[in-house]
């Protein structure tokens, strides 16, 4: 059924193949796979009688289960719990990067990332306005990356290009002639490591298919590096494009539900409203024919009345394949499989990873990606341009410069909240080895510091020292007196 969907949806053939692809990825992910089927799925005939098939109509139950998986991933890989410490070495180097952090959002700029690049890819634009560091996501299915053969890890340029309308170019301030405001023109820019560059607006018929550049647009920022992040969003794809996050497979059963629940719905309906037999002949008290259970019908020996109605068997039968259905489908995209009904008691911390072990599996392979593939791309970006930019606060105080040898690493949290017993346990554990000598108390820190929200592990144990230091002086003091 995919497919034949896919056959109905508008395909510009002047664009490659993945562009249409990831187009129809993102109509599953927002839910617009079906609006341009014509026919409601109300409409079982048209104007000439005809009957209208179930493949032209739209269902009027969506379930969206590719986007409740994408979701549910997505919020254990980057939520607030869940988002990781940037570890960069030397204490002002790692609290500059952590407010910069903040202040650019980039737990929302990932959110956003992986959620767009669950069809299979993501960019992310990073500029430097006035000093300052700005991140934007962008969809891929116009971008087209262009990698360096000796680095394949390393982006030579990015192209941008796709049609658009004369009237939305003179919108956008360009000069473009009213009789060819309904024509197509090609929009193209592209990065490197030296420049943004602008291409005037070419039509889609013209001879000479040579874009020119928009000099006034063209922006030279001269930073190294080509400033797009691009990120693949799941290990096994190609060279442009990773795995999406839902597959073939999950769509057509998705697509299979939303059938069979607008299929009972409208069954529930006819239930609700029987249709009326009559076997001629038969009158009613006011004239031939009666429709309704409060009017009496009249027959002769040879007439007949019924009222046709549809048991409630058939609308059981087909929620109980709904939910095997929905099993299946999330199951395939190694979703959230857990039952509220059996997780209604309280679950430690670890018992939760096990339950939900499926979902963990998935958020943990996106980790790579978005993770080290992406956050720490993002901070090397930000360690070079660095060097030479003096990078502004919002406040304007001034950023720093970063040492382009640190070494950039990640700390991830617990993927679930660890109960007041599990802060027990560990807790002793982490005193037990500290003891005993096997660990730094500065380490231990560090492995609490995500569950009570310490920023700093060397301050926090500068902190500590100092307060232990005061109660030995107090407990001393006491002696003292006593002796």
């Amino acid at each position: 059924m995919f497919r034949t969907i896919q056959s109905k949806l508008p395909r510009d053939k002047d664009l490659p193949e993945r562009n249409f692809r990831l187009q129809v990825l993102q109509r599953v992910l927002n839910g617009t796979l079906y609006d341009d089927l014509p026919h409601a799925f109300h409409e079982e005939k048209n104007d000439a009688e005809e009957y209208i098939p179930l493949r032209d109509r739209r269902p009027c139950v969506r379930s969206n289960l590719c986007r409740t998986v994408v979701d549910d991933s997505v919020s254990l890989l980057f939520s607030e719990g869940h988002f990781p410490t940037v570890e960069l070495e030397g204490d002002e180097q790692k609290a500059a990067i952590a407010k910069l952090i903040k202040e650019i959002k980039l737990n929302a700029v990932m959110i956003d990332a992986a959620t767009r690049g669950s069809v299979g890819s993501a960019a992310i634009l990073f500029r430097v306005l006035k000093k300052r560091v700005f991140l934007d996501v962008m969809s891929t299915e116009d971008l087209t990356p262009n990698w360096d053969p000796e680095a394949p890890d390393t982006l030579l340029s990015v192209t941008e290009r796709y049609k658009v309308r004369g009237s939305d170019l003179a919108a956008q301030g360009y000069t473009i002639p009213a009789d060819e405001y309904g024509a197509s023109f090609w929009f193209q820019r592209d990065w490197n490591d030296r420049a943004e560059t602008w291409y005037l607006p070419l039509k889609t018929t013209a001879e000479d298919k040579t874009p020119k550049v928009d000099n006034d647009k063209t922006v030279k920022h001269e930073l190294g590096f080509v400033p797009v992040v691009w990120i693949k969003n799941l290990p096994g794809g190609d060279s442009v494009d990773g795995l999406p996050t839902f597959c073939d497979e999950a769509i057509d059963t998705q697509i299979e539900i939303d059938y069979q629940l607008s299929q009972a719905g409208r069954g529930l309906k006819y239930t609700s409203d029987p249709t009326l037999l009559i076997k001629e002949p038969a009158f009613g008290e006011q004239g031939p024919t009666v429709k309704g259970a409060a009017n009496a019908i009249k027959v002769s020996a040879e007439g007949d009345a019924k009222l046709l109605e549809i048991n409630g068997t058939g609308a059981a039968a087909v929620l109980d394949y709904v939910k095997h259905l929905r099993e299946i489908a999330i199951e395939t995209m190694h979703g959230d499989q857990t039952s509220p009904e059996k997780m209604a008691s309280v679950q430690s911390g670890r018992a939760m990873e096990i339950a939900k072990r499926a979902l963990v599996n998935l958020s943990d392979r996106l980790r790579i990606s978005y993770g080290e593939g992406a956050i720490c791309e993002i901070v090397c970006m930000v360690v070079k341009a660095s060097q030479k930019i003096n990078l502004q606060f919002k406040s304007g105080a001034k950023v720093g410069k970063f040492d382009q040898n640190a070494d950039i690493s990640l700390r991830w949290p617990d993927w679930f909240e660890p109960t007041l017993q599990d802060m027990a346990a560990r807790a002793s554990t982490l005193r037990t080895l500290c003891d005993s000598g096997l660990l730094s108390r500065e380490t231990a820190i560090k492995i609490l510091a995500a569950e009570y929200d310490i920023p700093d592990a060397k301050a926090e144990k500068l902190l500590a020292d100092a307060d232990m230091a005061e109660r030995n002086a107090d407990a001393q003091k006491k002696v003292a007196i006593n002796e």
